[in-house]
């Protein structure tokens, strides 16, 4: 590779999860000039997930604000039922976990009749092989790097060999689906993850714990502006 070819960074999507749920449209208003490429909002419903977090009201006030699309993670049971609603609402992307999706290729193509972004999310024990059919439909995928469902857990250190699993098998599909990392994302997990295939990393308490958060994505941004990954 020369070194006239442009450098690419990884995608970065904090994760509202972690914001100050009292000042969202401060803590998004905020985003708006910094490293941040999307903002992530999980939604869930309490069955799929053992928590509740915001739903269709809270995305359309973010999304008011909002300056960058909105990745809008679907931790929910029956999500077919929801989707034309969260468009509306302003979710520019949406995901679907595949362990609530029996007839998943039906709903992906729901997504995309709608105009937005497909993916699917993949829980820690789900093997990236279940996408091998599907692959090639897909915009993303989310590779959950902790158990869904609250924010601030640790990093699970196999997501390094599913990812670079995935970047395998999208590549074996002629897949141009977008590998997303969600959970534990930091200064420590962020470079490896990158290396091993992760197109897009979602943050959110190594975001907004720290005094601020769009120095720290900025850092990050740094940090990974040096990564060349592999062409596909």
């Amino acid at each position: 590779m020369s070194s006239s070819t442009p450098r690419i960074t990884p995608l970065l999507a904090p994760s509202l999860l972690a914001a100050d749920f009292a000042n969202l449209q401060a803590e998004t208003e905020r985003l708006a000039g910094s490293a941040a490429d999307w903002l992530h909002c999980d939604i869930m419903d309490g069955r799929f997930v053992p928590n509740i977090s915001f739903g269709i009201p809270v995305l359309q006030a973010i999304h008011r604000h909002a300056r960058q699309p909105l990745d809008v993670h679907l931790m929910i049971e029956e999500p077919q039922h929801y989707l034309e609603a969260f468009r509306d609402a302003g979710a520019e992307n949406i995901t679907v976990h595949y362990e609530a999706c029996p007839h998943l290729h039906r709903v992906i193509e729901q997504i995309k009749k709608l105009g937005c972004r497909a993916g699917v999310a993949l829980n820690p024990h789900t093997p990236v092989l279940m996408l091998q059919d599907i692959a090639a439909d897909l915009d993303l995928v989310c590779v959950m790097s902790v158990n869904p469902g609250f924010g601030g857990q640790s990093f699970i250190p196999h997501t390094l060999q599913k990812v670079a699993d995935l970047k395998e098998l999208l590549l074996d599909c002629g897949s141009a689906a977008l590998i997303e990392v969600d959970g534990g994302v930091n200064e420590q997990t962020a470079l490896p993850l990158v290396e091993a295939g992760a197109d897009v990393l979602v943050a959110g308490s190594f975001v907004f714990n720290a005094p601020d958060p769009v120095a720290t994505l900025a850092e990050l941004r740094a940090q990974l502006s040096t990564i060349i990954p592999a062409a596909r």
